[in-house]
Protein backbone atom coordinates (compact mmCIF):
# COMPACT_ATOMS: atom_id res chain seq x y z
CA UNK A 1 0.00 0.00 0.00
CA UNK A 2 2.77 2.25 1.05
CA UNK A 3 4.64 1.80 -2.74
CA UNK A 4 1.51 1.87 -4.33
CA UNK A 5 1.25 5.43 -2.62
CA UNK A 6 4.86 6.57 -3.44
CA UNK A 7 4.54 5.38 -6.86
CA UNK A 8 1.07 7.62 -7.45
CA UNK A 9 2.87 10.73 -5.64
CA UNK A 10 5.84 10.13 -7.76
CA UNK A 11 3.38 10.31 -11.14
CA UNK A 12 1.59 13.23 -9.58
CA UNK A 13 4.73 15.22 -9.16
CA UNK A 14 5.95 14.47 -12.64
CA UNK A 15 2.88 15.43 -14.73
CA UNK A 16 2.64 18.92 -12.13
CA UNK A 17 6.09 19.39 -12.99
CA UNK A 18 5.50 19.17 -16.44
CA UNK A 19 2.52 21.07 -16.47
CA UNK A 20 4.29 24.10 -14.67
CA UNK A 21 7.30 23.92 -17.50
CA UNK A 22 4.52 24.34 -19.86
CA UNK A 23 3.27 27.36 -18.36
CA UNK A 24 6.34 29.05 -17.80
CA UNK A 25 7.32 28.04 -21.43
CA UNK A 26 3.56 29.96 -22.63
CA UNK A 27 4.63 32.87 -20.35
CA UNK A 28 7.72 33.41 -21.43
CA UNK A 29 7.35 33.08 -25.00
CA UNK A 30 4.30 35.54 -24.80
CA UNK A 31 6.47 37.70 -22.76
CA UNK A 32 9.19 37.40 -25.78
CA UNK A 33 6.31 37.88 -28.55
CA UNK A 34 5.37 41.32 -26.04
CA UNK A 35 8.75 42.68 -26.64
CA UNK A 36 9.34 41.81 -30.04
CA UNK A 37 6.00 43.96 -30.71
CA UNK A 38 7.27 46.90 -28.42
CA UNK A 39 10.14 46.72 -30.59
CA UNK A 40 8.68 46.90 -33.80
CA UNK A 41 6.27 49.20 -32.55
CA UNK A 42 9.28 51.43 -31.20
CA UNK A 43 10.83 51.26 -34.87
CA UNK A 44 8.01 52.30 -36.73
CA UNK A 45 7.62 55.24 -34.44
CA UNK A 46 11.15 56.23 -35.01
CA UNK A 47 10.62 55.47 -38.63
CA UNK A 48 7.82 57.83 -39.23
CA UNK A 49 8.93 60.32 -36.89
CA UNK A 50 12.18 60.72 -39.09
CA UNK A 51 9.93 60.65 -42.47
CA UNK A 52 7.14 63.02 -41.14
CA UNK A 53 6.66 66.50 -42.55
CA UNK A 54 8.93 69.33 -41.45
CA UNK A 55 7.81 73.00 -41.45
CA UNK A 56 10.36 75.98 -41.29
CA UNK A 57 8.79 79.52 -40.61
CA UNK A 58 9.73 82.58 -41.69
CA UNK A 59 9.22 86.08 -42.15
CA UNK A 60 9.00 88.31 -45.09
CA UNK A 61 12.17 90.85 -45.16
CA UNK A 62 12.09 94.07 -47.11
CA UNK A 63 11.78 93.74 -51.14
CA UNK A 64 11.32 90.15 -50.77
CA UNK A 65 9.34 88.31 -53.81
CA UNK A 66 7.77 85.45 -53.91
CA UNK A 67 10.53 83.31 -55.81
CA UNK A 68 12.58 84.89 -53.38
CA UNK A 69 10.65 83.29 -50.32
CA UNK A 70 10.85 79.76 -51.63
CA UNK A 71 14.06 79.80 -53.13
CA UNK A 72 15.54 81.01 -49.33
CA UNK A 73 14.20 77.58 -48.44
CA UNK A 74 15.87 75.56 -51.10
CA UNK A 75 13.19 74.55 -52.75
CA UNK A 76 14.50 73.35 -56.50
CA UNK A 77 13.42 75.82 -59.41
CA UNK A 78 10.16 74.04 -61.31
CA UNK A 79 8.40 73.66 -58.18
CA UNK A 80 8.91 77.71 -57.32
CA UNK A 81 7.73 77.93 -60.89
CA UNK A 82 4.54 76.03 -60.54
CA UNK A 83 4.01 76.91 -56.79
CA UNK A 84 3.94 80.63 -58.51
CA UNK A 85 1.86 79.99 -61.42
CA UNK A 86 -0.90 78.39 -58.71
CA UNK A 87 -0.34 81.78 -56.76
CA UNK A 88 -1.01 84.30 -59.17
CA UNK A 89 -4.68 82.50 -59.96
CA UNK A 90 -5.60 83.64 -56.60
CA UNK A 91 -3.83 86.66 -55.02
CA UNK A 92 -1.16 89.43 -56.19
CA UNK A 93 2.26 88.56 -55.21
CA UNK A 94 3.16 92.45 -55.61
CA UNK A 95 0.99 92.89 -52.18
CA UNK A 96 3.66 90.70 -50.20
CA UNK A 97 4.23 92.32 -46.91
CA UNK A 98 7.41 93.03 -44.84
CA UNK A 99 6.76 91.59 -41.41
CA UNK A 100 4.18 88.86 -42.30
CA UNK A 101 5.09 85.40 -41.53
CA UNK A 102 5.63 82.90 -44.15
CA UNK A 103 5.99 78.59 -43.77
CA UNK A 104 6.87 75.85 -46.21
CA UNK A 105 6.39 72.14 -45.02
CA UNK A 106 8.36 69.77 -47.16
CA UNK A 107 8.20 65.91 -47.02
CA UNK A 108 11.47 63.88 -45.69
CA UNK A 109 12.40 63.79 -49.19
CA UNK A 110 12.06 66.95 -49.32
CA UNK A 111 9.42 67.35 -51.75
CA UNK A 112 7.59 70.86 -50.71
CA UNK A 113 3.69 69.86 -49.75
CA UNK A 114 2.38 72.84 -48.30
CA UNK A 115 3.37 77.01 -48.71
CA UNK A 116 1.23 79.43 -46.49
CA UNK A 117 1.39 83.30 -46.38
CA UNK A 118 -0.27 85.45 -43.85
CA UNK A 119 -2.71 87.61 -45.80
CA UNK A 120 -3.50 89.75 -42.83
CA UNK A 121 -4.78 88.64 -39.20
CA UNK A 122 -8.20 87.55 -41.01
CA UNK A 123 -7.30 85.69 -44.19
CA UNK A 124 -4.07 83.15 -44.80
CA UNK A 125 -3.08 82.02 -48.27
CA UNK A 126 -2.37 77.96 -48.65
CA UNK A 127 -0.53 76.24 -51.44
CA UNK A 128 -1.15 73.14 -51.21
CA UNK A 129 0.63 69.72 -53.38
CA UNK A 130 -2.59 67.81 -55.55
CA UNK A 131 0.13 65.26 -57.12
CA UNK A 132 2.53 66.91 -59.11
CA UNK A 133 0.74 70.12 -59.45
CA UNK A 134 -0.50 72.54 -56.62
CA UNK A 135 -3.58 73.96 -55.42
CA UNK A 136 -3.59 77.88 -54.05
CA UNK A 137 -6.31 79.26 -52.09
CA UNK A 138 -7.07 81.91 -49.66
CA UNK A 139 -8.77 80.78 -46.39
CA UNK A 140 -10.84 82.82 -43.48
CA UNK A 141 -7.93 82.21 -40.61
CA UNK A 142 -10.32 80.66 -37.50
CA UNK A 143 -10.49 82.31 -34.32
CA UNK A 144 -12.74 83.32 -31.37
CA UNK A 145 -14.15 87.05 -31.74
CA UNK A 146 -15.71 88.81 -28.26
CA UNK A 147 -16.72 91.61 -27.21
CA UNK A 148 -14.86 94.32 -25.48
CA UNK A 149 -15.97 97.62 -23.26
CA UNK A 150 -12.86 100.64 -24.45
CA UNK A 151 -12.36 103.34 -22.43
CA UNK A 152 -10.53 106.65 -22.04
CA UNK A 153 -9.91 109.93 -21.47
CA UNK A 154 -7.88 112.36 -24.22
CA UNK A 155 -5.05 114.05 -22.60
CA UNK A 156 -3.13 114.83 -26.31
CA UNK A 157 -4.07 113.83 -29.10
CA UNK A 158 -6.98 110.65 -29.57
CA UNK A 159 -4.45 108.52 -30.77
CA UNK A 160 -2.21 108.88 -28.27
CA UNK A 161 -5.22 108.42 -25.92
CA UNK A 162 -6.69 104.86 -27.76
CA UNK A 163 -2.80 103.87 -27.29
CA UNK A 164 -2.88 104.64 -23.05
CA UNK A 165 -6.01 102.51 -23.00
CA UNK A 166 -4.61 99.62 -24.12
CA UNK A 167 -5.58 99.48 -27.72
CA UNK A 168 -4.20 100.08 -31.45
CA UNK A 169 -4.05 103.24 -32.96
CA UNK A 170 -6.48 101.59 -35.71
CA UNK A 171 -9.15 102.18 -33.56
CA UNK A 172 -8.82 105.67 -32.83
CA UNK A 173 -9.10 106.28 -36.68
CA UNK A 174 -12.39 103.90 -36.74
CA UNK A 175 -13.63 105.88 -33.65
CA UNK A 176 -13.23 109.44 -35.48
CA UNK A 177 -14.79 107.85 -38.78
CA UNK A 178 -18.02 106.97 -36.60
CA UNK A 179 -18.47 110.39 -36.11
CA UNK A 180 -17.24 112.43 -38.69
CA UNK A 181 -20.21 113.73 -39.90
CA UNK A 182 -20.84 115.51 -36.50
CA UNK A 183 -16.88 116.14 -34.89
CA UNK A 184 -13.48 117.51 -36.89
CA UNK A 185 -11.01 115.57 -34.61
CA UNK A 186 -8.36 118.45 -36.44
CA UNK A 187 -10.21 121.40 -34.38
CA UNK A 188 -12.69 120.01 -32.04
CA UNK A 189 -11.07 117.22 -30.09
CA UNK A 190 -10.43 118.85 -25.87
CA UNK A 191 -8.24 117.77 -23.51
CA UNK A 192 -10.35 116.18 -20.72
CA UNK A 193 -12.69 114.25 -23.72
CA UNK A 194 -14.14 111.07 -22.79
CA UNK A 195 -14.53 108.06 -25.40
CA UNK A 196 -16.53 104.85 -24.63
CA UNK A 197 -17.07 102.42 -27.17
CA UNK A 198 -17.98 98.30 -27.24
CA UNK A 199 -16.00 96.55 -29.78
CA UNK A 200 -15.49 93.30 -31.44
CA UNK A 201 -12.08 91.40 -31.05
CA UNK A 202 -11.09 88.22 -32.61
CA UNK A 203 -8.06 85.90 -30.60
CA UNK A 204 -6.70 83.95 -33.38
CA UNK A 205 -5.99 79.90 -31.77
CA UNK A 206 -2.15 80.39 -33.87
CA UNK A 207 -1.61 83.13 -31.12
CA UNK A 208 -1.45 86.09 -33.49
CA UNK A 209 -2.91 89.43 -32.55
CA UNK A 210 -5.94 89.99 -32.09
CA UNK A 211 -7.85 92.04 -34.68
CA UNK A 212 -10.59 94.51 -34.55
CA UNK A 213 -13.70 93.51 -35.39
CA UNK A 214 -17.11 95.66 -35.70
CA UNK A 215 -17.99 98.93 -33.39
CA UNK A 216 -20.99 97.96 -32.17
CA UNK A 217 -21.68 101.14 -29.98
CA UNK A 218 -19.38 104.41 -29.21
CA UNK A 219 -19.78 107.21 -27.20
CA UNK A 220 -17.15 110.42 -27.35
CA UNK A 221 -18.41 113.19 -24.84
CA UNK A 222 -16.71 116.53 -26.16
CA UNK A 223 -16.15 118.95 -23.40
CA UNK A 224 -19.46 118.38 -21.59
CA UNK A 225 -21.32 117.52 -25.25
CA UNK A 226 -22.05 114.02 -25.79
CA UNK A 227 -21.53 111.69 -28.93
CA UNK A 228 -23.77 108.51 -29.36
CA UNK A 229 -23.62 106.32 -31.97
CA UNK A 230 -25.22 102.47 -32.11
CA UNK A 231 -24.40 99.86 -35.38
CA UNK A 232 -27.73 99.28 -37.01
CA UNK A 233 -28.93 98.72 -40.72
CA UNK A 234 -30.77 101.46 -43.05
CA UNK A 235 -33.97 100.12 -44.96
CA UNK A 236 -31.69 98.46 -47.27
CA UNK A 237 -30.09 95.99 -44.59
CA UNK A 238 -26.92 97.54 -45.20
CA UNK A 239 -25.07 98.92 -41.46
CA UNK A 240 -25.16 102.07 -40.70
CA UNK A 241 -24.61 104.36 -37.66
CA UNK A 242 -27.49 105.96 -36.02
CA UNK A 243 -27.42 108.58 -32.64
CA UNK A 244 -29.37 107.08 -29.50
CA UNK A 245 -32.63 108.85 -30.63
CA UNK A 246 -32.56 106.84 -33.92
CA UNK A 247 -31.17 109.56 -36.43
CA UNK A 248 -28.73 108.72 -38.97
CA UNK A 249 -25.09 109.75 -38.03
CA UNK A 250 -24.19 109.69 -42.14
CA UNK A 251 -24.82 112.91 -43.31
CA UNK A 252 -23.99 114.41 -47.21
CA UNK A 253 -20.50 115.93 -46.17
CA UNK A 254 -17.54 114.97 -43.47
CA UNK A 255 -16.48 117.37 -41.24
CA UNK A 256 -13.27 117.33 -42.63
CA UNK A 257 -11.14 116.54 -46.10
CA UNK A 258 -8.52 115.45 -43.14
CA UNK A 259 -8.95 112.68 -41.32
CA UNK A 260 -7.65 113.91 -37.99
CA UNK A 261 -4.38 115.08 -36.46
CA UNK A 262 -4.34 118.89 -38.56
CA UNK A 263 -4.36 122.30 -37.21
CA UNK A 264 -6.51 124.77 -38.75
CA UNK A 265 -3.58 127.34 -39.50
CA UNK A 266 -6.16 129.93 -40.85
CA UNK A 267 -9.93 130.24 -41.01
CA UNK A 268 -12.59 131.53 -43.15
CA UNK A 269 -12.25 135.28 -43.81
CA UNK A 270 -12.99 138.26 -46.12
CA UNK A 271 -10.03 140.32 -44.82
CA UNK A 272 -6.57 138.09 -44.23
CA UNK A 273 -3.01 139.66 -44.65
CA UNK A 274 -1.87 137.41 -47.65
CA UNK A 275 2.09 136.44 -46.37
CA UNK A 276 3.38 136.34 -50.07
CA UNK A 277 1.35 139.05 -51.52
CA UNK A 278 1.65 141.12 -48.78
CA UNK A 279 -1.70 142.67 -49.13
CA UNK A 280 -4.97 142.12 -47.33
CA UNK A 281 -7.48 139.81 -49.29
CA UNK A 282 -10.34 137.61 -48.63
CA UNK A 283 -9.40 134.11 -47.90
CA UNK A 284 -12.50 131.96 -48.65
CA UNK A 285 -11.31 128.80 -47.56
CA UNK A 286 -9.63 126.96 -44.24
CA UNK A 287 -6.29 125.92 -44.34
CA UNK A 288 -5.04 122.95 -42.44
CA UNK A 289 -1.02 122.69 -41.61
CA UNK A 290 -0.27 119.34 -42.09
CA UNK A 291 2.89 117.04 -43.51
CA UNK A 292 3.49 117.26 -47.13
CA UNK A 293 2.00 113.65 -48.43
CA UNK A 294 -0.82 113.48 -45.80
CA UNK A 295 -3.52 111.71 -47.52
CA UNK A 296 -6.58 114.09 -48.33
CA UNK A 297 -10.44 112.93 -48.87
CA UNK A 298 -13.20 114.61 -50.54
CA UNK A 299 -15.52 115.16 -48.31
CA UNK A 300 -18.89 113.72 -50.40
CA UNK A 301 -19.77 112.17 -53.12
CA UNK A 302 -18.92 113.78 -56.48
CA UNK A 303 -17.85 114.15 -59.72
CA UNK A 304 -14.19 115.65 -60.42
CA UNK A 305 -14.62 119.21 -62.53
CA UNK A 306 -10.84 119.56 -62.38
CA UNK A 307 -7.54 118.13 -61.60
CA UNK A 308 -4.31 119.37 -62.04
CA UNK A 309 -1.92 122.75 -61.93
CA UNK A 310 -3.77 126.21 -61.62
CA UNK A 311 -1.46 129.09 -60.99
CA UNK A 312 -1.49 130.14 -57.20
CA UNK A 313 -4.15 127.49 -56.47
CA UNK A 314 -0.92 124.84 -57.43
CA UNK A 315 -2.33 121.18 -57.63
CA UNK A 316 -5.77 121.47 -57.49
CA UNK A 317 -8.70 119.14 -57.27
CA UNK A 318 -12.41 120.87 -57.57
CA UNK A 319 -15.33 118.53 -56.95
CA UNK A 320 -18.87 118.80 -58.28
CA UNK A 321 -21.70 117.51 -55.38
CA UNK A 322 -24.99 117.22 -55.15
CA UNK A 323 -27.71 120.39 -54.29
CA UNK A 324 -25.12 122.84 -56.08
CA UNK A 325 -22.50 122.55 -53.67
CA UNK A 326 -18.46 122.35 -55.22
CA UNK A 327 -15.28 121.69 -52.87
CA UNK A 328 -11.50 122.74 -53.94
CA UNK A 329 -8.52 121.25 -52.54
CA UNK A 330 -5.76 123.26 -52.98
CA UNK A 331 -1.59 123.43 -53.18
CA UNK A 332 -1.64 119.59 -53.04
CA UNK A 333 1.97 117.69 -53.57
CA UNK A 334 0.05 114.99 -55.72
CA UNK A 335 -2.96 114.50 -57.54
CA UNK A 336 -4.61 110.93 -57.17
CA UNK A 337 -7.81 111.48 -59.37
CA UNK A 338 -8.42 112.64 -62.93
CA UNK A 339 -10.85 115.01 -64.65
CA UNK A 340 -14.31 113.26 -65.20
CA UNK A 341 -13.63 110.50 -62.35
CA UNK A 342 -16.71 109.84 -60.16
CA UNK A 343 -15.27 109.78 -56.67
CA UNK A 344 -16.98 108.36 -53.13
CA UNK A 345 -17.18 110.01 -50.02
CA UNK A 346 -14.23 109.65 -47.65
CA UNK A 347 -11.77 108.69 -51.13
CA UNK A 348 -8.46 109.60 -50.88
CA UNK A 349 -7.97 112.42 -53.67
CA UNK A 350 -4.75 113.91 -53.60
CA UNK A 351 -1.58 114.80 -51.04
CA UNK A 352 -0.65 117.50 -49.15
CA UNK A 353 2.09 119.73 -50.12
CA UNK A 354 3.23 123.40 -50.78
CA UNK A 355 2.58 123.85 -54.34
CA UNK A 356 1.79 127.68 -56.02
CA UNK A 357 1.42 130.50 -53.64
CA UNK A 358 2.32 128.60 -50.28
CA UNK A 359 4.34 129.54 -47.05
CA UNK A 360 4.86 125.70 -45.85
CA UNK A 361 3.04 122.57 -46.46
CA UNK A 362 -1.19 122.92 -46.09
CA UNK A 363 -4.43 122.17 -47.72
CA UNK A 364 -6.79 124.86 -48.54
CA UNK A 365 -10.05 123.71 -48.69
CA UNK A 366 -12.59 125.36 -49.93
CA UNK A 367 -16.64 125.14 -50.46
CA UNK A 368 -19.28 126.92 -52.87
CA UNK A 369 -22.52 126.45 -52.29
CA UNK A 370 -24.60 127.43 -55.48
CA UNK A 371 -21.57 129.83 -56.56
CA UNK A 372 -21.10 131.14 -53.22
CA UNK A 373 -18.09 130.51 -51.51
CA UNK A 374 -19.37 129.77 -47.66
CA UNK A 375 -17.44 128.96 -44.25
CA UNK A 376 -16.87 125.00 -43.93
CA UNK A 377 -16.43 125.25 -40.11
CA UNK A 378 -20.01 126.81 -39.54
CA UNK A 379 -22.10 125.29 -42.37
CA UNK A 380 -24.65 123.01 -41.14
CA UNK A 381 -24.95 119.60 -42.75
CA UNK A 382 -28.36 118.17 -44.16
CA UNK A 383 -28.52 114.32 -42.66
CA UNK A 384 -29.50 111.13 -44.02
CA UNK A 385 -32.59 109.26 -43.46
CA UNK A 386 -33.62 108.29 -39.60
CA UNK A 387 -34.23 104.64 -38.85
CA UNK A 388 -37.30 103.42 -40.15
CA UNK A 389 -40.04 103.44 -37.56
CA UNK A 390 -40.91 99.68 -38.72
CA UNK A 391 -37.61 99.24 -37.26
CA UNK A 392 -37.79 101.04 -34.47
CA UNK A 393 -38.96 98.02 -31.37
CA UNK A 394 -35.33 96.17 -32.69
CA UNK A 395 -33.24 99.14 -32.54
CA UNK A 396 -34.41 100.16 -29.28
CA UNK A 397 -33.64 96.41 -28.03
CA UNK A 398 -30.17 96.96 -29.68
CA UNK A 399 -29.29 100.10 -28.50
CA UNK A 400 -30.32 99.61 -24.90
CA UNK A 401 -28.40 95.92 -24.66
CA UNK A 402 -24.69 97.55 -26.21
CA UNK A 403 -25.28 100.73 -24.28
CA UNK A 404 -25.79 98.66 -20.97
CA UNK A 405 -22.63 96.39 -21.29
CA UNK A 406 -20.31 99.27 -22.63
CA UNK A 407 -20.69 101.79 -19.16
CA UNK A 408 -17.27 101.15 -17.56
CA UNK A 409 -18.89 99.75 -14.26
CA UNK A 410 -17.99 96.18 -12.57
CA UNK A 411 -21.63 94.87 -13.00
CA UNK A 412 -21.75 95.35 -16.69
CA UNK A 413 -17.53 94.24 -17.20
CA UNK A 414 -18.73 91.05 -16.05
CA UNK A 415 -22.07 90.50 -18.11
CA UNK A 416 -19.95 91.62 -21.02
CA UNK A 417 -17.42 89.15 -20.23
CA UNK A 418 -20.61 86.61 -20.01
CA UNK A 419 -22.21 87.44 -23.29
CA UNK A 420 -18.11 87.16 -24.98
CA UNK A 421 -18.40 83.71 -23.55
CA UNK A 422 -21.63 82.99 -25.34
CA UNK A 423 -20.25 84.03 -28.28
CA UNK A 424 -22.35 87.42 -28.76
CA UNK A 425 -21.77 89.41 -31.73
CA UNK A 426 -25.05 90.16 -33.34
Amino acid sequence: MNRARIITYVVLGMLLSGLSFGWRSRIEQKSFNDLQTIAQQNAEAQQAYENRDKTVDSIVSNGATWSDLLQDMDIDQQTVFNVTEAVRRVYNLRSLRPGNKFSVTRSHDGKLQLASYRVDPEHELLVNRDGQAFHAEIKETPGKITTVAVSGSVAGSLFDSVIAAGEKPELAVRLAEIFAWDMDFNTDTQRGDIFHMLVEKKQYVDGSAPAYGRILVAEYDNVGHPYKAVLFHDPQGHPAYYSADGKSLQKAFLRSPLRFAARVSSHFSLHRYHPILKVSRPHLGTDYAAPTGTPVQTIADGRVDFAGYKGGDGNMVKVSHIRGYETYYLHLSRVLVRRGQSVHQGQRIGLVGQTGLATGPHLDFRIQQRGQFVNFERLKLPPANPVDKHDWAEFETTRDKWMAIMQPNPSNVAAQTGDSERGSHQ
